[in-house]
């Protein structure tokens, strides 16, 4: 059973799919390991390091490998190196990129998309969006506060006093809340908001307050599966007035909302932004499904009647030690569920819910219950 670990072909990708420590734990499971050169170089992660782990670091790594670990989706160049067969495990950004799917489907690879784990507790060290976003939610405050032109805490000094950063962070998710408690211990004072019910606790547990339209509409505004529904127009229209008055008295708005297979929501307006002090800062996390804030650009920081506007995609990347080590282990648990322990062997059960959830292309074909009308259609 061969395992390669392959080097990201996009320049702004620094994360690598295993680390030395996840490299020792799949050799214990009976793989042999080879590591493409220069592939966790970004991430810290010397050539050496590898080979110390008991890698092999070979330029043909991906030759003959049952199992393909990578960051992102593959692209043409790199499914025509794989074996039919193949495995391959990636954050594989299924919606709307149908044609990719079906490149997958026609290469023989079995592609698993790591973003689709299902919410259940077994799945849960497996899950790439948690840990991925968590490192996001942090980084948003650490790049609000460079970017702002003030201290975040009360500060009282001889020379008078310093007054708290005002924080709003809008989307109470696994970011949404790394945000808050970050904010929080840097001493700002902070508020969130959030269309699950079930954020208000969260967001109060954290010592920040929340703000929200709550009504009959609100305290229905979750799926089965934990995440936010889309809302209807009415209700969007009374948040967005009461979103609008908050953030006139803000320093610092984080915005992090997300739907799954749609593009992020409009929460923010330009006149929103403008409404807003000169030299305060937004951050948007949605900004790689266009936006949740009017007038953000990717991977820059636009400034409008100054209010700056950070909108750096991959922001996970912007701390590639810690989201590869988190990464490597989501990874690694998700491999050892395919792997028989007792022949190390792949056993893969394709009844397995965490399986069935995953799976996008098998055999040419496209199986995963989402994509598969659609790519047809």
């Amino acid at each position: 059973m061969k395992v390669a670990v392959t080097a990201e072909i996009d320049a702004n990708e620094p994360r690598v799919a295993a680390t030395p420590e996840t490299v020792k734990k799949l050799i214990g499971l009976g793989a042999d390991v080879a590591v493409e050169p220069g592939a966790g170089i970004k991430s810290g992660i010397l050539d050496s390091d590898y080979v110390a782990a008991g890698a092999s670091v070979t330029q043909d790594a991906v030759a003959g490998a049952d199992i393909v670990l990578k960051v992102r989706r593959p692209l043409a160049s790199e499914l025509s190196r794989l074996k039919k067969g193949a495995i391959v495990v990636a954050i594989m950004d299924p919606y709307g990129h149908e044609d990719a799917l079906r490149a997958l489907a026609d290469a023989g690879v079995t592609a698993f998309a790591m973003e689709l784990l299902p919410r259940i507790t077994r799945a849960q060290v497996m899950d790439v969006l948690s840990s991925q976003a968590n490192l996001s939610g942090y980084r948003a405050v650490i790049d609000a506060a460079a970017e702002y032109g003030r201290a975040l805490p009360m500060m009282m000094t001889a020379a008078g006093t310093v007054p708290a950063t005002k924080v709003f962070v809008m989307g109470a998710g696994v970011a949404g809340l790394q945000a808050i408690a970050t904010a929080r211990r840097l001493g700002a004072v902070v508020t969130a908001t959030d269309v699950r019910p079930a954020a208000k606790e969260q967001v109060e547990s954290l010592g920040a307050k929340f703000v929200a339209v709550v009504d009959d509409e609100f305290k229905a505004a979750e799926t089965a599966g934990g995440y936010a529904k889309e809302m209807s127009k009415d209700y969007q229209a009374k948040q967005a007035a009461l979103v609008a008055e908050h953030i006139k008295k803000q320093d610092i708005v984080i915005t992090t909302a997300l739907i799954p297979g749609r593009p992020a929501p409009r929460l923010i307006s330009r006149e929103m932004v403008v409404s807003m002090r000169p030299g305060s800062v937004i951050v948007d996390l949605a900004v790689e499904r266009g936006g949740n804030v009017e007038g953000v650009k990717a991977d820059a920081v636009t400034d409008i009647g100054g209010v700056k506007i950070i909108g750096y995609a991959n922001v996970p990347g912007r701390l590639a030690a810690s989201a590869s080590s988190l990464y490597a282990k989501n990874l690694f648990a998700f491999l050892e569920s395919l792997i028989d322990k007792k022949t190390k062997t792949l056993a893969v059960n394709w009844d397995d819910d965490i399986v069935k959830a995953t799976a996008l292309t098998r055999d040419g074909a496209i199986v995963h219950p989402n994509f598969k009308a659609k790519t047809a259609a």
